[in-house]
Protein backbone atom coordinates (compact mmCIF):
# COMPACT_ATOMS: atom_id res chain seq x y z
CA UNK A 1 0.00 0.00 0.00
CA UNK A 2 1.46 3.51 -0.70
CA UNK A 3 1.81 6.43 1.09
CA UNK A 4 0.68 10.17 0.33
CA UNK A 5 3.83 12.43 0.79
CA UNK A 6 3.58 15.96 2.40
CA UNK A 7 2.28 18.16 -1.15
CA UNK A 8 2.39 21.95 -0.95
CA UNK A 9 1.22 24.16 -3.85
CA UNK A 10 0.52 28.39 -4.46
CA UNK A 11 -0.07 29.95 -7.11
CA UNK A 12 0.43 32.95 -9.30
CA UNK A 13 -2.75 34.14 -11.74
CA UNK A 14 -1.10 32.06 -14.54
CA UNK A 15 0.85 29.09 -13.03
CA UNK A 16 0.29 26.84 -10.16
CA UNK A 17 3.73 25.62 -7.84
CA UNK A 18 3.09 22.24 -6.58
CA UNK A 19 6.02 20.76 -4.24
CA UNK A 20 6.05 17.08 -3.20
CA UNK A 21 8.32 16.74 0.03
CA UNK A 22 10.06 13.13 -0.37
CA UNK A 23 13.61 13.47 0.23
CA UNK A 24 15.59 10.67 -1.64
CA UNK A 25 12.97 10.34 -4.09
CA UNK A 26 13.99 7.32 -6.34
CA UNK A 27 11.88 6.04 -9.62
CA UNK A 28 10.23 9.13 -9.65
CA UNK A 29 7.19 9.28 -12.27
CA UNK A 30 5.14 12.33 -13.20
CA UNK A 31 1.65 12.14 -15.37
CA UNK A 32 0.30 15.53 -16.11
CA UNK A 33 -2.90 15.92 -18.98
CA UNK A 34 -4.54 18.75 -20.19
CA UNK A 35 -7.90 18.40 -18.26
CA UNK A 36 -5.86 18.74 -15.30
CA UNK A 37 -5.15 15.06 -13.54
CA UNK A 38 -1.78 15.28 -11.74
CA UNK A 39 -0.03 12.06 -11.19
CA UNK A 40 2.78 11.44 -8.92
CA UNK A 41 4.39 8.06 -8.12
CA UNK A 42 8.38 7.91 -6.25
CA UNK A 43 9.96 5.55 -4.07
CA UNK A 44 12.08 6.68 -0.74
CA UNK A 45 15.06 5.34 0.49
CA UNK A 46 16.35 3.46 2.61
CA UNK A 47 12.99 1.28 2.96
CA UNK A 48 11.75 1.55 -0.95
CA UNK A 49 8.62 2.89 0.57
CA UNK A 50 6.05 3.53 -2.12
CA UNK A 51 4.28 7.26 -2.17
CA UNK A 52 1.51 8.26 -4.74
CA UNK A 53 -0.29 11.63 -5.32
CA UNK A 54 -3.59 11.46 -7.40
CA UNK A 55 -5.38 14.81 -7.57
CA UNK A 56 -7.54 16.56 -9.93
CA UNK A 57 -6.54 19.91 -10.36
CA UNK A 58 -8.99 22.69 -9.91
CA UNK A 59 -8.89 23.40 -13.43
CA UNK A 60 -6.98 22.68 -17.26
CA UNK A 61 -3.41 23.52 -17.54
CA UNK A 62 -0.82 23.51 -20.05
CA UNK A 63 1.12 20.24 -20.23
CA UNK A 64 3.99 21.57 -22.62
CA UNK A 65 4.36 24.74 -20.75
CA UNK A 66 4.46 23.25 -17.40
CA UNK A 67 7.95 21.82 -15.70
CA UNK A 68 9.64 19.31 -12.66
CA UNK A 69 12.37 19.77 -11.24
CA UNK A 70 13.44 17.11 -8.98
CA UNK A 71 16.53 17.54 -6.12
CA UNK A 72 17.48 15.32 -3.49
CA UNK A 73 14.90 17.03 -0.79
CA UNK A 74 12.00 17.45 -2.90
CA UNK A 75 9.88 17.28 -6.32
CA UNK A 76 9.16 20.92 -7.59
CA UNK A 77 6.81 21.39 -10.12
CA UNK A 78 5.67 24.62 -12.22
CA UNK A 79 2.26 24.09 -13.90
CA UNK A 80 1.09 26.59 -16.36
CA UNK A 81 -3.06 27.09 -15.96
CA UNK A 82 -4.81 26.68 -19.15
CA UNK A 83 -6.62 29.84 -18.62
CA UNK A 84 -4.92 32.92 -16.45
CA UNK A 85 -7.25 33.21 -13.50
CA UNK A 86 -7.07 32.58 -10.27
CA UNK A 87 -8.23 29.42 -8.76
CA UNK A 88 -10.16 28.73 -5.64
CA UNK A 89 -8.61 25.77 -4.72
CA UNK A 90 -5.58 23.55 -5.84
CA UNK A 91 -8.62 20.52 -6.37
CA UNK A 92 -11.54 19.99 -7.79
CA UNK A 93 -12.94 18.04 -4.84
CA UNK A 94 -15.11 20.44 -2.28
CA UNK A 95 -14.97 19.98 0.74
CA UNK A 96 -12.45 19.20 3.41
CA UNK A 97 -9.27 19.18 1.63
CA UNK A 98 -6.98 16.18 2.03
CA UNK A 99 -4.51 16.03 5.26
CA UNK A 100 -1.34 15.69 3.01
CA UNK A 101 -2.13 18.96 0.61
CA UNK A 102 -0.53 22.15 2.64
CA UNK A 103 -0.39 25.84 1.19
CA UNK A 104 3.11 26.84 0.83
CA UNK A 105 3.82 30.15 2.48
CA UNK A 106 7.09 30.77 1.38
CA UNK A 107 5.87 30.76 -2.61
CA UNK A 108 2.21 32.38 -1.63
CA UNK A 109 1.47 35.73 -3.22
CA UNK A 110 -2.18 37.06 -2.54
CA UNK A 111 -4.13 37.60 -5.49
CA UNK A 112 -3.89 41.52 -5.28
CA UNK A 113 0.20 41.35 -5.42
CA UNK A 114 -0.06 39.09 -8.20
CA UNK A 115 -1.31 41.77 -10.06
CA UNK A 116 0.95 44.36 -8.96
CA UNK A 117 -0.17 45.15 -5.60
CA UNK A 118 1.31 47.98 -3.20
CA UNK A 119 5.42 47.39 -3.88
CA UNK A 120 4.62 47.73 -7.62
CA UNK A 121 2.14 51.21 -7.91
CA UNK A 122 3.62 54.15 -9.72
CA UNK A 123 2.55 57.01 -7.53
CA UNK A 124 4.02 59.60 -9.98
CA UNK A 125 4.79 62.98 -8.59
CA UNK A 126 1.65 62.62 -6.30
CA UNK A 127 2.30 64.94 -2.94
CA UNK A 128 1.44 62.71 0.19
CA UNK A 129 1.69 66.78 2.13
CA UNK A 130 -1.44 67.81 0.30
CA UNK A 131 -3.38 64.88 2.45
CA UNK A 132 -3.00 66.77 5.45
CA UNK A 133 -2.40 63.98 7.86
CA UNK A 134 -1.78 64.48 11.23
CA UNK A 135 -3.07 68.51 10.35
CA UNK A 136 -6.10 68.76 12.60
CA UNK A 137 -5.92 72.78 12.04
CA UNK A 138 -5.27 72.93 8.64
CA UNK A 139 -2.16 75.41 8.73
CA UNK A 140 0.40 72.59 8.05
CA UNK A 141 1.54 72.98 12.03
CA UNK A 142 0.06 69.74 13.00
CA UNK A 143 -2.43 71.64 15.22
CA UNK A 144 -2.56 69.22 18.60
CA UNK A 145 -1.87 65.77 16.25
CA UNK A 146 -2.28 62.52 18.12
CA UNK A 147 1.40 61.39 17.20
CA UNK A 148 2.84 64.97 19.00
CA UNK A 149 0.38 64.56 22.32
CA UNK A 150 2.03 60.61 22.54
CA UNK A 151 5.39 62.37 21.81
CA UNK A 152 5.40 64.44 24.51
CA UNK A 153 3.65 61.99 27.08
CA UNK A 154 6.56 59.55 25.98
CA UNK A 155 9.28 62.27 26.97
CA UNK A 156 7.74 62.85 30.12
CA UNK A 157 7.55 59.28 31.05
CA UNK A 158 11.17 58.90 29.70
CA UNK A 159 12.31 62.03 31.97
CA UNK A 160 10.07 60.50 34.91
CA UNK A 161 12.66 57.14 34.74
CA UNK A 162 15.95 59.06 34.54
CA UNK A 163 15.05 60.91 37.78
CA UNK A 164 14.09 57.58 39.28
CA UNK A 165 17.14 55.84 38.01
CA UNK A 166 19.34 59.24 39.50
CA UNK A 167 17.75 58.59 42.56
CA UNK A 168 18.11 55.26 43.11
CA UNK A 169 22.28 55.92 42.13
CA UNK A 170 22.21 58.66 44.78
CA UNK A 171 20.77 56.14 47.43
CA UNK A 172 23.28 52.89 46.75
CA UNK A 173 26.10 55.87 46.91
CA UNK A 174 24.68 57.11 50.22
CA UNK A 175 24.18 53.48 51.72
CA UNK A 176 27.66 52.75 50.47
CA UNK A 177 28.92 55.59 52.83
CA UNK A 178 26.99 54.25 55.98
CA UNK A 179 28.70 50.98 55.32
CA UNK A 180 32.02 52.35 55.17
CA UNK A 181 31.34 54.73 58.55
Amino acid sequence: MSRHPTVKWAQRSDKVYITVELPDAEDVKVKLEPHGKFFFSATSEPTKTPYEVDIDLFESVDVNESKASVSSRCICYMVKKAESKWWDRLIKQEGKTPVYLKVDWDKWVDEDEDKGGADDMDFGDFDFNSLNMGDTDGIGNGGGSDMEEETTEESKVGEKIEEEEENAEKDKEAASEVKKN
